[in-house]
């Protein structure tokens, strides 16, 4: 069978990993996009490849446009074709805007929405000479209602919303989707060891009462993967428990 092709960035930990082991669950060759931790991106690739797919690890900063080409040209010197593009890698520098300084805004901004684009663009081609792709992009509910000490973060992923919309319409016409999800607070190892009365405090604005996990955002990429959702582009799908409605 002629796998599909899945590229997730930021792919060695994180939500990444865990988008990357479940979409080779689904049967998708997998590319696995890092910066620096080589050895967490060659476990993610053997865990995928437990489950009968091939994988491809990449080095490259989604920041560098020219280092984004030579990513894609890599991968479809293997693969001949790119059918999913997941834009995951973020990062976050958190501070009240009187003491952020212009670095932590342009940074988050670089990696966030530039290096959205940058992937976008590359993966556009490609994907418009096959008349066909899927493009899902990391947002967050921050980016919808702003918050306290994430100027900067809200920002980017506004834009990010901004940008799937704007991409959704321009390539529709070949073929290819776009669309965006909106975690909102997800369980990880840094939200574990939160005090109880602050995690109560943040249960007691989610309807559902429960934190949201990597895999219920995993789920959720997949969906948008797949041909379960031809019809579905140019939206923010919120994972958030119904926090933000």
């Amino acid at each position: 069978m002629d796998k599909k092709v899945a590229l997730i960035t930021g792919a060695s930990q994180g939500i990444g990993r865990t988008i990357a082991i479940k979409m080779a669950e689904e049967g998708y060759n997998i590319v696995i996009n890092y910066i620096g931790d080589e050895t967490n991106a060659i476990e993610v690739s053997k865990e995928c490849e437990a489950h009968g797919v091939e994988t491809l690890c990449v080095m490259a900063d989604v920041t560098n446009f020219e280092a984004v080409g030579e990513m894609f040209a890599t991968i479809l010197d293997k693969f001949g074709k790119i059918d999913v593009l997941v834009n995951n890698s973020g990062i976050t520098k958190d501070t009240l805007l009187l003491r952020m300084s212009e670095a932590d805004f342009d940074s988050v901004i670089d990696v966030n929405l530039k290096g959205t684009f940058n992937c976008i663009k590359h993966a556009a081609k490609p994907m418009m000479k096959q008349r066909s792709g899927s493009i899902i992009s990391m947002a967050s509910v921050i980016g919808l209602i702003g918050n306290v000490g994430q100027a900067n973060y809200a920002a980017s992923k506004a834009g990010i919303i901004g940008l799937t919309k704007s991409v959704a319409r321009e390539l529709a016409p070949r073929g290819i989707r776009a669309n965006a999800v909106a975690p909102g607070f997800i369980s990880t190892k840094m939200t574990d060891v939160l005090d109880e009365k602050v995690k109560n405090a943040i249960l007691s604005n989610i309807p559902l009462n429960d934190f949201g996990t990597m895999e219920d955002v995993a789920d959720m990429v997949c969906f948008l993967a797949s041909d379960k959702s031809r019809y579905v582009t140019g939206q923010v799908l919120n994972v958030d428990g119904g926090m933000v409605m």
